[in-house]
């Protein structure tokens, strides 16, 4: 499998449509009729559905945890009335998932990736291959990226050359 889509580019025009999509486990919430997980990429995150109906692939689901890395393909549909998450740019789909792909297991972590949880900066800084995903870190480098990148560009047209030293 090789990821068609980001997890947060999901949209309602993509309903019927098969895609696959690759990242980290952000919540898992089973509610008996069904297994829903939040996957979570750089640029959002998905709910994606493990239906019971399709036992062997369910039961490998029910053993996933936070910040499994997952490579998942489904189908997207609109989520059923009432259960829609204004929320999320993705609140209004969901992909029913038919083949997963555990790329990476997780131990239990020191401290939650999201954004609710107060950690020391002495626990952040230990981990910080963990502090990285946050939502706030993970914002702040997107920006900076994005500012290098208008600014390099403005230098080039301006004539001006990118050495290192």
């Amino acid at each position: 499998m090789k990821r068609t889509h980001y997890c947060g580019a999901l949209r309602p025009e993509h309903a019927g449509t098969t895609v696959t999509l690759g990242g980290w486990v952000h919540a898992r919430r089973d509610h008996g009729g069904g297994l829903f997980v939040d996957l979570r990429d750089r640029e959002g995150i998905a709910q994606i559905v493990f239906e019971p109906e399709q036992k062997a692939l369910f039961e490998q689901a029910e053993k996933v945890r936070s910040e499994y890395v997952l490579l998942v393909s489904g189908q997207v549909r609109i989520r059923p009335a009432g259960t829609e998450n204004p929320q999320m740019a993705t609140g209004v789909v969901e992909m029913v998932v038919a083949q997963m792909e555990v790329v990476n297991a997780s131990l239990p972590l020191p401290f939650e990736v999201s954004e609710h949880h107060d950690v020391s900066e002495e626990i952040r800084l230990k981990y910080r291959y963990l502090d990285l995903r946050r939502p706030k870190i993970k914002n702040n480098f997107m920006v900076r990226h994005a500012l290098l990148q208008e600014t390099r560009h403005f230098l080039s047209d301006a004539g001006f050359i990118e050495i290192e030293t």
